[in-house]
């Protein structure tokens, strides 16, 4: 049977597997708060630790992830993320008090942390970079999909049967990961990274852990409050030192001199503004619906839902026709600008406009975010050596999840300056200038993604695109730093 299954078949199901229930995680836990709130007799405040125990366990354990991965193997550290995650997933169904079930999500954030930057170096390194545009669109799925499908799902389990099921959720598809991947998946050699850079996982992981910490309580205890001004600061801080020192080591655990090649710093640049714009986007307009519109949060995630549609159609586009025929620098510029109409499109939505309007930005903002998300998968890795591969992954993934924590904190506090509710009449309404003011915050962001798309240079990325992987351009040679 092993022999039946190319590792191209192997690895992209056990990724997306565990793509999809990491981030079908974030999104689904959020519509349970409330009610595991209620549950343990606990304050709104004090509920949102679940949430950011996760968050901040992601950040600490990502930096890590690609150094593990080529230390023990890929299958091996792939594995076993799935097989924490998935334990830590069933525990937090079985918990018993807040605390229990904080402390089982950051278990669940170690696991997760290690999914995405493991699993797509595994990828990328079986996909030759021809073929590496078909590998992107398996990825959209699980990073479009899942924080679409969360809402519906978890508004569903937690109305028909408890909150512990978006946790329990997990468990199967966790467990037929696993089996499938023991089954299927070969380990693939890799270089000796090198020792353990410690110093390096200390500042990164801490700092990245208070920085997430920080920009995401910002908007529910105010940015004003002293422990969140000294928690993005200490962030700040230690982030600063870390980028002195891994600059100075030979091995370091987060490889700055990456961002050298000039391909993969563009498109880092895309990827962290999109995500800003994308991920706050989806988090407002699920305000909008259920703040500003009453619906539950079951209708608010089946409204968002075409969003899912737009990606999924739009994936295909770009990967078999958009992306051979115009480059991803033109396909990126494209896909930016279209979700940026999207959204900005969000901003004439009224009191009385009709819900089919907004379903229907959502569906082009999935269909223009697919060619943002595909093209930049597949370029940013074009001129990184299968030795870096690993490091690549774990600071494209770093930049991609700080960003959508940015996003929403960002335009959660647009929508709370400008004020969520007013009076009309001595009663307290919904005040829809506030997430109008969100929408064209975020539209201005993906707007300035454009830049960096400009910057990108198809000749870099002539390997990726099929039927035209001739010779580079000097000038498109991966920085001395990628070979390392």
């Amino acid at each position: 049977m092993t022999a039946r299954i190319s590792q191209k078949v192997a690895i992209g199901v056990v990724f997306v597997a565990a793509m999809f229930m990491s981030i079908l995680d974030t999104t689904i836990v959020n519509v349970a708060l409330p009610t595991i709130g209620r549950d343990f007799k606990v304050s709104a405040t004090a509920v949102d630790s679940i949430s950011i125990a996760f968050l901040v366990s992601l950040a600490v354990f990502i930096p890590a992830s690609g150094w593990l991965g080529d230390r023990f193997g890929g299958k091996r550290v792939l594995l076993a993320a799935v097989v924490v995650f998935t334990a830590a997933s069933a525990a937090c169904g079985l918990a018993n008090s807040l605390a229990e079930l904080v402390a089982f999500r950051v278990l669940q954030g170690a696991g997760g942390g290690m999914l995405a930057p493991v699993g797509m170096a595994m990828l990328f390194r079986v996909f030759p970079p021809a073929e590496r545009v078909r590998a992107s669109a398996i990825l959209t799925v699980p990073t479009t999909l899942a924080p679409a499908l969360g809402p519906v799902l978890g508004g569903l389990l937690v109305t028909e049967e408890s909150w512990r099921w978006v946790f329990y959720v997990n468990v199967p598809i966790g467990a037929a990961a696993l089996i499938f991947g023991l089954i299927f998946l070969e380990g693939i050699p890799q270089a000796r990274p090198g020792r353990f850079d410690l110093a390096g996982f200390l500042l990164s992981g801490v700092g990245l852990g208070l920085l997430m910490y920080g920009v995401s309580e910002g908007p529910n205890l105010g940015w004003g409050r002293p422990e969140i001004l000294a928690t993005i600061a200490a962030g700040v801080i230690l982030l600063a030192v870390m980028v002195v020192v891994e600059l100075r080591s030979a091995a370091p655990m987060v490889d700055l001199r990456l961002l050298g090649n000039r391909l993969f710093r563009a498109s880092n640049g895309v990827i962290v503004l999109a995500s800003v714009a994308f991920l706050g986007t989806l988090y407002a307009i699920s305000l909008y619906y259920q703040d500003g519109r009453g619906l539950s949060a079951l209708g608010s995630g089946l409204s968002t839902f075409p969003e899912a549609f737009g990606v999924m159609g739009g994936a295909q586009l770009a990967s078999r026709w958009l992306y051979p025929r115009l480059g991803p620098r033109r396909n990126i510029s494209i896909g930016l600008i279209g979700t940026a109409a999207s959204i900005g499109l969000l901003a004439l939505l009224g009191p009385d406009t009709s819900l089919w309007w907004p379903r229907l930005l959502m569906l082009t903002l999935g269909l223009s975010m697919a060619q943002v998300f595909v093209p930049v998968q597949a370029a940013a890795f074009a001129t990184i050596t299968p030795a870096a591969t690993g490091r690549a992954s774990t600071m494209f993934n770093t930049t991609r999840q700080l960003g959508g924590a940015v996003g929403v904190a960002l335009l959660t506090t647009v929508i709370v300056l400008v004020g969520p509710v007013h009076l009309v009449a001595g009663h307290q309404v919904a005040n829809l200038t506030a997430y109008r003011a969100a929408f064209l915050a975020a539209a201005a962001i993906c707007l300035c993604a454009v830049a960096c798309s400009l910057s990108i240079r198809d000749a870099d990325a002539a390997s990726t695109r099929p039927g035209r992987s001739g010779p580079q351009e000097t000038g498109s040679r991966p920085a001395p730093a990628t070979a390392a």
